[in-house]
């Protein structure tokens, strides 16, 4: 695979379909790292490490070292959103980061300006969008949007693009025969099906040429069979869904914990009060039904109830999320968790998590688009599971569980990277191994 790689040359365009919070965020992070006002914390492309095998050298170097990433000198940003806004007025309505920073790069910001979007009020009704394509039919919409795209890499100069869903929550759905193939999903699309959300419309319209498509939200986008076969057939990578912040990293963190230590747990409360554009659309009861899915799964997939029926079986875990408009995009969570121990002992863990949620998932977006072009580059296509490490609900290969453990998930990506580099798999020291020997004996 090393030698089969394509190099990042070029400019790698990255299109967004919603500006909001997140990825307003996101662009003002990247240009502000670029000019050294800030520095990219949370991105593990940037700042996170990876252990090789022996050897001369380095053993530990940055993942920005080991493999060809796009460089962010390198990266064009764009995108669509329902209003006109453009980033830097996006980023200052959406109140997450210090005006006196988004002033000093005012003007790059103020140079991205959103597309048209596809938008459909029924999928989010607390919003109601004012710059919106007029399409005839979804398939219409589709062929718009391929337009974009191949104007924006035109216009900006960019050799590649990839594409990572940063717009709202859309409604419950659940998969139906329009989603089943390529020729039933391009019907439903000439003939306005209502079962075609406008993430997936985005999706077919990347995937249809050959632009890698992550959905960062829980909806049905890239997870139907449809749109799963298209990236097989034109060989590109899809991934998704629902970007890992807040509560649910929480979760993903302390429960593999407790599994290790074989405690149990009886109970998971846990509640949400967020007040920004997500926290609108949330509110209203079918898109929370979406979220609520999404995150239900992540303890069951953890603890595994089936295998541990003492100590899970009868795990009672409840979720809400409150609109309150005065906290903004910070977002506060509250767990409460009923465990036990020895001889059912119980005992009780409260986590109060104040979050950052635009902060938290800012370099998720960009950590996904940059190691999705880095798949395409390497020749993967398809569902790319190892990026699971960034999602709340990991999309898989057809048939295989989601791993939501993030320290099984993280050491898959870096396996993934390993072997993409045909680098050996680090061995324990010596040691250890001696150690664990003798204890045999």
């Amino acid at each position: 695979m090393k030698e089969q790689m394509l190099p990042a040359e070029g400019k790698l365009g990255i299109l967004l379909p919603g500006l909001g919070a997140v990825a307003s965020t996101m662009i003002a992070g990247v240009i502000a790292s670029r000019k050294g006002l800030s520095k990219p914390i949370g991105s593990l492309t940037q700042t996170g490490h990876i252990e090789l095998g022996e050897g001369k050298g380095d053993r530990y170097p940055l993942i920005k070292d080991f493999v060809p990433l796009a460089s962010l000198d390198e990266v064009v940003f764009g995108g669509w959103d329902i209003y006109e806004d453009n980033v830097y007025q996006a980023a200052s309505h959406a109140r997450v980061l210090d005006q006196h920073l988004l002033n000093a790069i005012r003007p790059e910001l103020e140079t991205i300006k959103p597309m048209k979007a596809v938008f459909d009020r029924d999928y989010v009704k607390n919003l109601d969008g004012t710059f919106i394509k007029q399409s005839a039919t979804k398939w219409e919409a589709a062929q718009e949007l391929i337009r974009d795209i191949e104007t924006f890499k035109k216009e900006n100069n960019v050799s590649r693009v990839v594409i990572v869903w940063t717009g709202s929550t859309e409604k419950y759905l659940e998969q139906s025969a329009v989603h089943e193939t390529i020729a039933s999903f391009e019907a439903g699309l000439k003939n306005n099906d209502a079962a075609i959300a406008p993430s997936m419309v985005y999706a077919y319209a990347a995937v249809s040429i050959g632009v890698p498509f992550i959905n960062g939200a829980p909806n049905l986008t890239t997870d139907i069979p449809a749109i799963v076969q298209l990236a097989r057939k034109t060989k590109t990578p899809i991934g998704g869904k629902d970007f890992k912040t807040g509560q649910t990293l929480m979760k993903t963190i302390v429960a593999p914990g407790l599994a290790a230590r074989s405690l149990g747990v009886n109970g998971w409360f846990s509640t949400n009060i967020l007040g920004n554009r997500d926290g609108l659309v949330l509110d209203d009861e079918e898109n929370f039904k979406t979220k609520e899915v999404s995150k239900l799964g992540v303890l069951e997939d953890i603890l595994r109830p089936d295998l541990h029926p003492d100590l899970y079986g009868e795990l009672y875990h409840k979720i809400r999320i409150n609109y309150y408009p005065p906290h903004g995009d910070n977002k506060e969570s509250w767990d409460n968790i009923d465990i036990f121990g020895w001889l059912n002992y119980p005992m009780q863990i409260k986590i109060n998590f104040l979050c950052r949620d635009s902060i938290l998932a800012a370099p998720i977006v960009l950590d996904l688009a940059l190691f999705a072009d880095l798949a395409q580059r390497a020749g993967m296509y398809g569902v790319q599971d190892w990026l699971s490490f960034y999602l709340k609900s990991p999309q898989t290969q057809a048939g295989e569980p989601a791993e939501n453990d993030i320290f099984k998930q993280l050491n898959t990506l870096k396996q993934t990277l390993l072997g993409m580099m045909q680098e050996q798999t680090p061995q324990a020291p010596a040691v250890n191994r001696a150690k664990a020997t003798e204890a045999i004996i």
